[in-house]
Parts: structure tokens; sequence; C-alpha cells
């Protein structure tokens, strides 16, 4: 079939296999460019490893460490007549290129929270790699279902405390806007804290931890986004920004439980990037938009896969590594200082829908959000009739 992008809103609904390949080659071949990394680590685990940073993670701890990758994510196979999601074809692709260089790479597709998938996670450690030195938690869920009780709870983006009125860009109507947010109530927030928090994170770790297959001094790491003030109405100062204090809450939990090993627990916050998750959030078209614009002008513009490489090769893996006050990793700190806020925040009191293409690159934005379900890659013939099948082997 030929494959052309259905978009509906801030939600992709196909994507294109042969794009999804270019996407992974791209950054493959990125992190290869950088060089080995010195800290190297053997056996990693990347829990959400199909899309964004967690297949970012994985690239790099394979094509940078030559290390061996147990990915867990949760995908759509496709079939003759449907597309399957992106994450499935990125996954098929980074198997492919994986096998060619000669590196171990599995990939275990379904719901991460239940007990299950952690219970066909451990075995499949036990019987190829024995121990895992490195686990990357990078889920982005908007709901979950606790695997003891069989509840569902589904997040909420509300503020905190008080209503909010800020600007948002309509990615449908192509139009900037004020949008106004009732606060949440004690049950949102109750609710967006168990769907975004800490504790599945936790649940990873113990059930790891009581099997045996975690290596003395582990390092694992949750993937954040904080912000700064523009976004702190709808992140920091809200349901998500609770979630958040309780991802610190778990990475302090994780190293008291496991000093036996000596397990390293960070959380990290990175730059805010076009992701599946982001373009749902209100306020983050918009911001991130004029974050690029911003950026790319100053000529600190990074992607996802070099904020990654960036994490590894300085952060990460290092045996002590800068943290903020919170004891956190931060990868942010560019887009985050005061020069590059300055100008973004005397940009946002003057844009409008009119002058939005010029203050702003949304054009940017759109072509990074497209490349998320394999479209608008240079060399690749998006005319063509291509299968939208493709295998993990």
């Amino acid at each position: 079939m030929i494959i052309k992008p259905k978009v509906r809103g801030f939600i992709c609904t196909n994507a294109h296999p042969t794009g999804c390949a270019a996407s992974v080659s791209q950054q493959i071949a990125y992190v290869k460019q950088q060089g080995e990394l010195s800290n190297k680590p053997k056996n990693v685990l990347v829990i959400g490893c199909s899309t964004g940073y967690g297949l970012a993670s994985r690239i790099t701890a394979a094509f940078g460490a030559g290390a061996k990758t147990l990915g867990i994510c949760f995908e759509k196979e496709p079939t003759e007549k449907r597309t399957g999601t992106a994450g499935w074809y990125n996954t098929a692709a980074f198997h492919k290129e994986a096998k060619s260089a000669g590196l171990y790479a599995k990939s275990i597709n379904g719901d991460a929270f239940s007990h299950a998938i952690k219970d066909q996670t451990i075995e499949t450690i036990k019987q190829d790699l024995g121990k895992i030195d490195l686990v990357i938690y990078s889920l982005a869920s908007p709901r979950r279902t606790d695997p003891d009780t069989g509840e569902a709870y589904v997040s909420t983006l509300k503020p905190v405390g008080a209503p909010v009125t800020t600007k948002t860009f309509d990615t449908s109507k192509k139009i900037v806007h004020e949008i106004s947010l009732e606060p949440a109530n004690q049950e949102e927030i109750d609710r967006t804290v168990k769907v975004m928090g800490g504790e599945d994170w936790e649940i990873w770790l113990k059930r790891l931890h009581a099997a045996g297959v975690l290596a003395d001094n582990c390092v694992t790491s949750s993937y954040t986004y904080i912000g700064k003030e523009l976004t702190l109405p709808i992140y920091g100062h809200a349901t998500i920004g609770k979630a958040k204090e309780d991802l610190d809450r778990a990475a302090s939990a994780l190293k008291n439980n496991y000093r036996d090993i000596g397990l390293k627990a960070y959380v990290t916050s990175l730059k805010a990037v076009v992701t599946q998750a982001s373009s749902a959030i209100p306020v983050m078209p918009l911001y991130i938009s004029l974050m690029y614009q911003v950026m790319k002008d100053e000529g600190v513009h990074e992607g996802v896969i070099e904020q990654i490489y960036g994490l590894f090769s300085k952060h990460l893996l290092a045996d002590n590594p800068p943290l903020d006050e919170a004891k956190r990793l931060r990868m942010d700190g560019v887009e985050t200082n005061d020069h590059i806020q300055g100008l973004i925040k005397a940009i946002w009191p003057k844009v409008t829908t009119e002058n939005f293409p010029q203050l702003g690159d949304y054009d940017g934005y759109n072509r990074d959000f497209l490349k998320l379900f394999g479209f608008g890659f240079d060399g690749v013939d998006y005319e063509a009739d291509v299968s939208p099948t493709a295998n993990w082997d």
C-alpha cells in the first residue's frame, strides 16, 4: 500500500515502516559518529523502549557501548491491510540493525504494568543475560491498571490549587488561543500519581532485585520533564507535577532499599521535545515551537538522540555525577537557563495566530511530529507501494 499520514489533532493513526527504519538508522549513525562510551553498560533493560527517549537510550546503549539490550513496549502489530504503530516499526528496525552488528536484542510486547510481563522479563534475563547493570524506565502512558487490584487509573492534565488561564496552540484548528483549566480534585491528583508516579518503577526494581537479576552497582533512571515558568501551570504546579514529586520519592526509596547491591537510582530531567506524549499536553505545542525557534537561533538546539548520548556519556554512568538540589540528573540546563527562558518569555505575550509562523518554529515542530511516525525523511519514497507488515526477528 501507499502510506500517507493520517493526522487527527495531536494523533497520527498510522505509521510508515520505511520511514521509521530511516529514523532508527539516523540515530544509530549519530551514536557511531560520537564514538564509544567510556563507561559501558553490558546488559541493559529499557522499559518503554520503542519511541522517543526510551528508543534513543536503547540505541545509545547498543551502538555506543555494544550492550545487550532487552526492551519492553506495548505496540500494535501490523496486518496486510493496516499499519502497525510507529513503535512496532522502530523496534523491527532496531532488531534488524542490531542483528547486522552482531548485538543481542530482544523485545517483549505487552503491558509493562502487569505482573505477567515482569515475570516474562525476569525469565528472559535469567536465560539470556544473567544480570542487568542498567535499567531505564521510560514509560509514558495515560492509564494504568493496578496489577494487584485490577483497578484502572486514568491520569488528568490539570493545575493544582487554583484555575489557570494560559496560551496554547490548537494543532487541529491551527490557532493560538487562551485556554482555561479548572483545578484537579484530590481523587484526580491521586489517580495521576498512580499512573505517572514512581510506584511501578519501584515494583519493577523490587521484582528484579528479589529475582537476583540486578548486578552490583546497578544504575536505574526514570525520565521526566520539569520545565520552567511558562510550563509550570501544567507541569510543576499541576497533577503531572505531583506525579513527578513522587518519582523523586521513589528514587530515594530505591537507593535506600537496595543498598545491599549499591543501587544508584536517579530521576533524569530531559529537554522538552516533540513526543507522542507532549503533543497531547496543553501549552506544550506552543511552548516547544517557540523554544525550538530560540534554541535554533542560538545554535544550541538538541534532539532526542543528542540528549540521550550526552546523558550516557557525561552523567548517567559516572561514579559521582552532578545532581541538582532534588538529587536529579539534569540534561535540560540549556533550555532552562535564564538566557534562553528570557528570550522565550519575551516572545510569549506577543505571539498570535497571525505572527506565530514568524515567531515560532511550528514547521519544525510539525516535521518532528510527523517523523515520530516515519513521515518526512529524506531519501524515503513515500509514493512507493510498501508492505505494512514487518517482523521483529
